[in-house]
C-alpha cells in the first residue's frame, strides 16, 4: 500500500466549469434595489487586494454584524452587499453618487 495521496488528473483540473461565451446581461431597469448574492455557489471569482487596515475593518464589521445584529455572514457576503449598494447609488445618482464623489477626491 502506497502512502502517496490520490491527486486529480489533468482532465479534472482543467475541465470547463462555465460556457466560454460571455452571457448577455440585459441592463437592469428595475426600480427594486440591487442585492448582493447570498450564500450560494458563485461562478465567477475576482481577486481584490486590500490593506491590513481595510481587512481589519472588514473583519470588525463582520463581527459587529454577528455580535450586535445577530447576522452570521462571511466577508464575501459583506463585500457583495457593499458592491450592490454602491452600484445602486451610482445608477440612481450618477454624478452625485458617493462613489463618483469619493473617487474624484483622490
Amino acid at each position: 500500500m502506497t502512502r502517496r495521496p490520490s491527486l486529480p488528473g489533468a482532465s479534472e483540473l482543467f475541465r470547463l466549469t462555465t460556457s466560454s461565451a460571455a452571457p448577455d446581461v440585459p441592463p437592469q431597469e428595475s426600480t427594486t434595489p440591487r442585492r448582493g448574492t447570498g450564500r450560494q455557489k458563485h461562478s465567477t471569482k475576482i481577486t481584490v487586494y486590500v490593506s491590513d487596515e481595510e481587512l481589519l475593518a472588514l473583519e470588525h464589521a463582520r463581527l459587529a454584524l454577528r455580535g450586535e445584529h445577530g447576522l452570521a455572514v462571511d466577508r464575501g457576503r459583506v463585500v457583495r452587499e457593499a458592491i450592490a449598494i454602491v452600484l445602486d447609488d451610482l445608477e440612481g445618482h450618477g454624478e452625485d453618487s458617493l462613489l463618483v464623489r469619493r473617487l474624484r477626491e483622490q
